[in-house]
């Protein structure tokens, strides 16, 4: 069963476009199945630099349409789970990826879920 809507973090999507990958036969399955695919404005950041060419990026828009931005309770939630989870080194963009996915009911898909993993307390779904 395919979830409501689907989130990717930036690794799912960098390998989900790559032919071959247990990420792109996913997201095949997922479109063949209309599910309905976004990610937050910091994953598509980070996936835009790089290294990229114009029809890489013209792809990944075409999958995931406009990103969702960032809201001010995205920032206070990311910021809570920042603070509860450790306050780990470089972990702000997972928090607010993480915050993004909560907020928009959407179950996160990634290829790193040991880095995700700490937010399912706080209502983080992850595609299995």
């Amino acid at each position: 069963m395919t979830p409501e809507l689907l989130h990717l973090d930036t690794i799912f999507l960098v390998r989900a476009l790559a032919v071959g990958t247990s990420e792109s036969r996913r997201l095949g399955e997922w479109l063949e199945q209309s599910a309905l695919l976004g990610l937050s404005v910091i994953a598509w950041a980070e996936f835009l630099c790089g290294p990229l060419d114009d029809e890489q990026v013209e792809l990944a828009l075409a999958v995931v349409g406009e990103p969702v931005p960032l809201s001010a309770n995205d920032a206070k939630l990311a910021a809570r789970l920042f603070n509860t989870t450790g306050r780990r080194r470089g972990s702000l963009p997972d928090c607010l990826i993480a915050a993004t996915a909560i907020r928009t009911g959407a179950t996160l898909a990634t290829s790193n879920p040991q880095d995700f993993k700490r937010f399912e307390a706080n209502g983080l779904t992850l595609a299995v």
